[in-house]
């Protein structure tokens, strides 16, 4: 079974993968050809250096993560581990998060304007 899994992504996912990165890096120097050199005088890249700078970009700015809900999925998962608590469970809840993090919560009591 695992076998199939891997001949049908070679077949079909790498090859639409390779496509879509070839197209993306047409696109980026398309449009840095177009517009750098008039705006800012700039000169022109080929091919291969803009898929370069789309590679670099994937870097700094999208990295290399795995699918599976992305990088926000632990809000979610929080989310519904506190809407299943009790009210009680969400005090204690609370009051083992603020020796670790602070003030976490809504506060005992409101502040009181002190006159000096």
């Amino acid at each position: 079974m695992k076998a199939k899994r891997i001949a049908k992504f070679v077949l079909i996912a790498l090859p639409l993968m390779v496509l879509a990165f070839v197209l993306f890096s047409y696109v980026v120097m398309s449009l840095w050809n177009w517009l750098t050199p008039a705006l800012f005088g700039w000169k022109l890249i080929t091919f291969w250096q803009a898929a370069g700078l789309l590679f670099l970009c994937k870097i700094l700015f999208g990295g290399f993560r795995g699918g599976h809900g992305g990088p926000m999925r632990w809000r979610s998962r929080m989310r519904d581990r506190w809407e299943h608590m009790t009210p009680e469970e969400r005090e204690a809840f609370r009051k083992g998060m603020q020796g670790r993090c602070g003030h976490f919560g809504a506060p005992a009591t409101p502040p009181s304007d002190a006159k000096a």
